[in-house]
């Protein structure tokens, strides 16, 4: 047995293992009550700094102490030279690179550095962009390096050309760089703006980048990266809020403006101003479910002198943001309501106008993406990029064969069919929109396309019938009450259990909610807050097998004709 190494058993070596973190324990315990002493007593000195570089050391993600360190280096700085000043940050840059060996996502590090560089006397830009080239070779998706990349780029004025060609190669390594795609749409309009299109680079650009992203998602079709990009080249900037339509009603002595994005009116702030007869009118804006959020419709009470019925018209007059999008309306003497809307007819509404030279683009992508599905039929990113380039070319002409996709998607990505669903059911909302006759239709039909959401209600102020029977909606979305012209509204067949939170629709008379799932009388509540409604039907409901449910509706709805059976 002479001279053959001992070897410690498993419970020694568990016994050892203990004793070294207990001890590791005690000294970082021992040092972190050290600093907190230090920086209770002022101590702001390289002592203390030591101190901090023992803790942060072995965890980069204490956060006080980096504050702490700030505190240090700035009385360190002001006591200093600026050559001092330099050989100080120069460490602290050197100290931060062996933090982030330690964890390189470490939110305190990158942010510690970035202040470093911001009172370093003579920042060394250059080599923080290898630093940062060395990272992301080892990480190419750390989002903090990335960060700080930007950083650095906006301070050392790194032309953005040069920014695209280093995306270049990155991508160029690993199509599968979401970063560098990311990073690339962030570029190209800088270079490339579109006068036409504010935040999108011009048609030109787009075509050379549609071929570049072809070669990735063939390269590999099952990585997501290079699809999300090519879902961002076939999209379109979000243009300026804009107003839809104008409403005065005399009945109701209201006004409402519909907008084509979500907009927020500040009480007191000039952002929407109402001018009645030339003459500026002093109002109180609200959404029509009364939250004042973000909102597509906004209301306001018109005082009587603004809806004089010895005059023979009024003029309304609505201004958003400095002018920049104004629509009036004329309420006429002895007519009870009056507007002004926009067409909806035009295809452009929902999606880009394509010049020749795109659309014949976009048709050989699309081509491309058939083909790609022929070999991998269950690829979910490759059928989802053919419903939108079917979209982008012609959304009615592909409306059948867009269906079809979806049903093969739903097939394929089933965890998502949700989703899909929701998606399938904004688009033939849309296609219904632009099959729209004329821009005041009156009456909608949606009824048996299988919805299972409601969306574009910004675009129907207006109607007074909807039919949304045979669909798959559970509920019924808050926004139905820009619906201010609504009288009678079908819902047979759907799958809603209950009206709770359905803001009240002024002129609805008569509401069709047969062979839903409406259980208790509760779940009708809302409905007494609706001024006009006279019928309602609820044939085909569970809510008709209770023995009191007629009794308890009449004492909820006492003015309301109500069909059980």
């Amino acid at each position: 047995m002479h001279g053959r190494l001992k070897v410690k058993t498993t419970e020694e070596q568990a016994e050892a293992k203990r004793l070294e973190r207990e001890k590791k324990l005690r000294q970082y315990v021992a040092a972190t009550t050290a600093i907190f002493e230090k920086r209770k007593m002022g101590q702001l000195d390289k002592e203390a700094l030591e101190l901090t570089n023992q803790i942060l050391g072995v965890n980069p993600d204490f956060a006080t102490l980096w504050n702490f360190r700030r505190e240090i280096i700035l009385r360190l700085e002001g006591e200093g030279s600026p050559e001092e000043t330099q050989s100080l940050c120069r460490g602290e840059l050197s100290f931060l690179e062996t933090c982030l060996r330690v964890n390189p996502k470490s939110y305190g590090t990158w942010h510690h550095r970035c202040w470093v560089m911001g009172h370093v006397p003579h920042p060394d830009w250059a080599r923080e962009l290898e630093l940062c080239a060395k990272f992301l070779e080892s990480d190419e998706r750390n989002f903090h390096c990335w960060d700080y990349r930007r950083f650095v780029v906006q301070r050392a004025q790194v032309p953005a050309a040069d920014e695209l060609r280093f995306t270049d190669h990155l991508i160029t390594r690993n199509f599968s760089n979401y970063s560098s795609w990311h990073y690339r749409s962030r570029l190209l309009p800088q270079l490339h703006p579109d006068p036409r299109q504010p935040g999108r680079p011009t048609e030109a650009v787009l075509l050379k980048e549609l071929e570049l992203v072809q070669n990735a998602f063939f390269t590999d079709p099952n990585d997501q990266s290079a699809w999300f990009y090519h879902r961002w080249l076939l999209g379109r900037a979000e243009p300026e809020p804009t107003i839809l339509c104008v409403y005065v009603s005399r009945e109701d002595s209201s006004l409402a403006v519909a907008f084509s994005q979500p907009v927020v009116v500040t009480p007191g702030s000039c952002d929407l101003l109402l001018f009645a007869d030339e003459a500026p009118l002093a109002v109180n804006w609200r959404t029509p479910d009364g939250r004042n959020r973000p909102g597509l419709m906004w209301l306001c009470d018109l005082p009587a002198s603004a809806l004089n019925d010895h005059w023979p018209q009024h003029t309304f007059r609505v201004q958003w943001a400095g002018g920049e999008s104004q629509k009036e309306c004329v309420l006429f003497k002895g007519r009870s309501d009056g507007w002004c809307r926009d067409s909806v007819t035009e295809e452009q509404v929902f999606r880009c106008e394509l010049s020749v030279e795109k659309s014949t683009v976009l048709q050989s992508e699309l081509e491309s993406c058939k083909e790609l599905q022929a070999l991998e039929p269950e690829n979910k990113w490759c059928l989802l990029t053919i419903i939108l380039l079917m979209r982008a070319l012609d959304p009615l002409v592909y409306e059948r064969e867009t269906l079809s996709y979806f049903d093969t998607l739903k097939a394929a990505d089933p965890m998502r069919s949700a989703y899909l669903d929701d998606l399938r059911s904004r688009f033939l909302v849309e296609n219904s929109i632009l099959r729209m006759e004329y821009a005041e239709a009156r009456v909608v039909d949606l009824s048996g396309r299988g919805l299972t959401v409601l969306c574009h209600l910004e675009q129907l102020p207006l109607i007074t019938h909807l039919n949304l029977a045979g669909n798959r909606l559970r509920r019924l979305p808050p926004t139905l009450a820009m619906l201010r012209c609504l009288e009678v509204l079908e819902l047979d067949g759907n799958q809603i259990e209950t009206l709770e939170g359905l803001p009240p629709l002024p002129r609805l008379e008569e509401l069709s909610a047969r062979s839903n799932r409406i259980q208790r009388p509760s779940d009708l509540r809302p409905l007494a807050s609706f001024p006009r409604l006279r019928l309602l039907a609820l044939q085909g409901n569970p809510l008709g097998a209770l023995p009191d449910a007629q009794s308890q509706l009449a004492a909820l709805l006492p003015r309301v004709e109500i069909t059980l059976a």
